[in-house]
């Protein structure tokens, strides 16, 4: 049974940084593409980063890059985005989604519909 878990929401003042944490059990370990999503309230599920199999590969949403970065620890098992520069408008609950497809191919951050397995989220809030 596949169990994906969040972890490292907060509370932050805008400007602060949060990392947030995901682990994945019951696949095989790097053999699978992963995404973390958003959603803000009374918002659609948006698309924040995703990352390859192998880490090689990785795309952000134009919101996003050059403040938040995605990466994974293969040996360990655990995909992180490092948030810095946070903005009231990164509020949001944001999930980790993973996926045995080749899904992050580098020209976009695939839809929500596209991934399999998903965790419940974790709350980011970044006040003003």
């Amino acid at each position: 049974q596949v169990q994906v878990q969040e972890s490292g929401g907060g509370l932050v003042q805008a400007g602060g940084s949060l990392r947030l944490s995901c682990t994945a059990s019951g696949l095989t370990d790097g053999d699978y593409d992963m995404g973390w999503f958003r959603q803000g309230a009374g918002k659609a599920r948006e698309g924040v980063s995703c990352i390859s199999a192998n880490g090689a590969i990785t795309f952000y949403h134009a919101n996003v890059k050059g403040r938040f970065t995605i990466s994974r620890d293969i040996a360990k098992n655990i995909l992180y985005l490092q948030m810095d520069n946070l903005k009231p408008e990164d509020t949001a609950m944001y999930y980790c989604a993973a996926d045995l497809r080749i899904v992050c191919v580098g020209h976009w951050v695939p839809g929500p519909d596209v991934y399999t397995y998903w965790g419940q989220g974790t709350q980011v809030t970044a006040s003003s």
